[in-house]
């Protein structure tokens, strides 16, 4: 059956037409949803919302291209929900860190002196020479040319230690602070 036809009835209040235009683009809107949002629960609503927002439509008659129409509309509530989703995850971490902003000074302390340790043992497994420049900028406060007349090098080649060194440390404090998020859990 013609797509205007279709709509024209639609916009008409017919139920049967409706449901044409949904058996036929039903797959097709849920599996473009479910591609972005990765959720069939939450994909299964938004389709569900992207038809009752063509029911709802008075001015069917105008849509020229109805796929693209229902793509449009779907794409659009399925970022308002990642939005959404992205607020309360959001939120979530607001409200985790007043629970880790609750702990008595004691844990802080206990905490802080994980992070040192860990950033310690990182220090200690550089390589000697971006230990060692590492050690001059961060501990001595030297600025990269000073550093480079100190260690007889150019300061390009400090400033790439020194990329090296924070990349590594990152990385390490990352993985190490699993075990800082494990002793928060086994604290609270």
């Amino acid at each position: 059956m013609d797509e205007r036809l279709l709509l024209r009835q639609i916009a008409s209040g017919n139920e049967r037409a409706f449901r044409i235009i949904f058996d036929r683009y039903r797959t097709t809107i849920y599996t473009y949803v479910l591609k972005i949002i990765k959720s069939e629960q939450k994909a299964e609503e938004i389709l569900h919302d992207t038809f009752l927002k063509l029911w709802q439509q008075q001015n069917t008659t105008e849509i020229e291209n109805l796929e693209a129409y229902l793509r449009v509309v779907a794409r659009n509530a399925t970022l308002k929900a990642l939005r959404k989703s992205a607020l309360d995850a959001k939120m979530a971490l607001a409200v985790q860190a007043d629970t880790v902003n609750a702990y008595s000074e004691s844990e802080e302390t206990i905490i802080g002196k994980e992070a040192e340790q860990i950033l310690a043992q990182g220090i200690s497994l550089l390589p000697p020479q971006q230990k060692l420049v590492y050690e001059l900028c961060r501990f001595n406060g030297l600025k990269y040319n000073q550093v480079a007349e100190k260690l007889s090098i150019s300061p390009l080649t400090v400033k790439t230690h020194m990329q090296h060194a924070l990349r590594f440390l990152r990385q390490y404090y990352l993985d190490k602070q699993i075990s800082i998020i494990l002793l928060l859990y086994l604290l609270s």
